[in-house]
């Protein structure tokens, strides 16, 4: 036969004691659950309230909304910056507000309504949300209020119609929008039509004057205009000084001063005939454009003139080599006083003429007349373009139009394109003048709104309803850590003094467990499992008790209360948690009074007997 196990029997002796003693356990377990049971509701309702508000919060896309307060221009660079920041959740430029405002008809009743036109884009959380689709291009999706105003429903036809005033004649044009869907009414109480980017975009276009080709809307082509660094005035005479200082009053110009044969090569690519007086006309920190030209002329009416404006400083590149073009726009007369020969796009004009630009390219540089090299400027942007030789040049330098090296100046300034197609410049899209942005999550929004803010940008957000369920958070945080340390501590101490006092009790029948055998260690055992034991049984009742006055408090609430909501309610991953801590906690407060049973003499049970 098997001699028993005395780690095997101490558990056993330790239990049949428990029930032996039944009303001072049941006592210490009553303790026990009467600390655990208010440290479970507290952390349920910490929990459970705080996860209602922030649910409330993420659920409503306006919440993590970050607009700006005002209209400024943000460029293409500055999204592509902003889209990698951490948090953000979606963002997509928008147009000028007094742009956005559309008429839309419903077909069949002819009503018209003024709406605010908003662009989207994929991944639109204020759609997505709030039961809308992203729509495509010839699609919209209306708020509750505007398709009440219609009186149109999701899969129904509107009639966008956008019109503009220019050169004194109301315009205007009208495109067929599928209605995708019809937001919530949650998403907004404003009537507002969401529609791709694109189509806001060419919207904003034809409001501003210019075409939108892709929709065949009418209008004029954003040309970029020229802009240089100052002019070279050269007369057969040199000015009086009265008459010298005149031109620079109310022309633009702040400064006229005498330039040598040399000093105008190295601006005109070429040295004016000995013998001429040559000006240089200057405006510091300021570009020259063709009304301060025009304002110059004027003051030189009646003079026999040359007057030549200059670009520095621009960088072409014809493959990898670096190319210094001199602008020159030179007709019979001009040519003549100059003793050049004319450039075949004429004098200046103000303006690049139709077509590809033409270039004079220099002799014995293998370019010949008809072919099209391709060079490329550095600007905002960098600018491929063509030119077309149209000749050669005595001079050092390739001879393209002065009006050329003016756009490509702009280009340093503005955004500007090339179209190779009709080889014209054309202003491009330098930026957009707003934006819409939603976070990701509720708790991204401050940090969003404060680095916005940082970057000098004026935003609206909902930073204090956020800032204040996070302070909620962390106060109702603390206070459960104050009260738990206060329960563990109540916890532990009945533990100690009531396991101790047991031992106290039991020294004569733990001596004659060391007189039968059991050793020190096994003793030591006996008031740890005790401990356990009545830790388990108080974790059993405190959970019942929880339960119970967690339905008590949901139930009273449910007024306030959504489906699926509850104000008081424990996160499962925290219940093994707290199981665990607990036992550990009984675990550590017996260890006093199993060191009390292990200094039992069994020779005191003896003499006692």
């Amino acid at each position: 036969m098997t001699a028993p196990r005395p780690l095997k029997l101490i558990p056993a002796l330790a239990a049949l004691h428990l029930r032996h003693e039944w009303i001072l356990t049941l006592c210490l377990v009553i303790a026990l659950a009467a600390v655990i049971s208010p440290l479970l509701v507290l952390l349920g309702l910490k929990h459970g309230t705080i996860q209602t508000l922030r649910e409330r919060l993420v659920e409503d896309p306006v919440f993590r909304e970050i607009r700006p307060s005002q209209t400024r221009e943000y460029r293409p660079e500055w999204f592509e910056d902003v889209a990698s920041w951490p948090g953000i959740g979606f963002l997509t430029p928008t147009i000028l507000p007094l742009s956005s405002v559309i008429s839309v008809v419903r077909g069949e009743t002819g009503k018209a309504e003024l709406f605010d036109l908003i662009p989207t884009a994929p991944g639109d959380p204020l759609l997505l949300e709030n039961g809308g689709i992203v729509p495509e291009d010839g699609a919209a999706v209306l708020t509750a209020e505007a398709a009440r105003r219609l009186g149109v429903k999701s899969g129904g036809e509107v009639v966008a119609r956008v019109t503009r005033s220019r050169g004194g004649r109301t315009e205007n044009v009208e495109v067929r929008l599928k209605v995708a869907a019809v937001l919530d009414a949650r998403a907004g109480s404003l009537a507002r039509v969401y529609a791709p980017l694109s189509f806001v975009l060419d919207v904003e276009a034809y409001k501003e004057g210019y075409a939108a080709p892709a929709r065949g809307w009418a209008g004029d082509t954003p040309e970029p205009y020229a802009s240089f660094d100052g002019a070279v005035l050269v007369l057969p005479e040199p000015l009086l000084p009265i008459s010298r200082s005149g031109l620079v009053i109310n022309t633009g110009f702040g400064r006229i001063a005498d330039l040598t044969p040399e000093g105008a090569r190295e601006l005109l690519g070429f040295s004016p005939p000995p013998g001429l007086a040559i000006y240089n006309l200057l405006s510091p920190g300021t570009s020259l454009t063709a009304s301060n030209l025009r304002a110059i002329e004027q003051k030189l009416r009646g003079y026999t003139r040359v007057l030549l404006p200059y670009v520095r400083d621009v960088v072409v590149r014809r493959g990898a080599e670096e190319l210094r073009l001199v602008g020159l726009s030179l007709d019979e007369e001009e040519a003549r006083l100059l003793g050049v020969p004319p450039t075949p796009w004429g004098g200046y004009a103000g303006r690049l003429p139709e077509g590809i630009p033409g270039v004079l390219w220099p002799a014995g540089q293998g370019v010949p007349a008809g072919e099209t090299p391709s060079l490329r400027s550095q600007g905002v942007s960098e600018l491929d373009f063509d030119l077309r030789a149209v000749g050669e040049t005595a001079l050092e330098h390739p001879v393209v139009p002065v009006e050329l090296l003016g756009v490509l100046r702009t280009a340093t300034q503005r955004a500007v394109a090339f179209d190779r197609g009709t080889g014209r410049f054309e202003m491009a899209r330098g930026g957009y003048r707003g934006f819409r942005l939603y976070a990701q999550g509720i708790d991204d929004v401050p940090g969003l709104y404060h680095r916005l803010k940082g970057q000098g940008i004026e935003v609206i957000a909902e930073v204090e309803a956020i800032e204040r369920i996070q302070v909620l958070d962390r106060g109702l945080t603390r206070l459960f850590w104050l009260i738990a340390l206060l329960g563990l501590f109540g916890g532990t101490a009945v533990l100690v003094a009531s396991l101790y006092a047991a031992v106290e009790r039991r020294r004569r029948d733990l001596g004659v467990l060391r007189l039968l055998g059991f050793a020190r260690r096994h003793v030591f055992f006996f008031p740890i499992a005790q401990g356990l034991m009545i830790a388990a049984l108080g974790l059993a009742a405190g959970f019942g008790g929880y339960a119970a006055l967690a339905a008590t408090i949901n139930h009273a609430f449910a007024s306030e209360l959504a489906p699926g909501e509850a104000f008081c309610v424990l996160p499962g991953p925290y219940v093994p948690v707290f199981c665990l801590t607990t036992l550990a906690l009984a675990a550590l407060a017996s260890l006093a009074a199993a060191w009390r049973a292990t200094c039992i003499d069994p020779a005191e049970v003896i003499r006692e007997q």
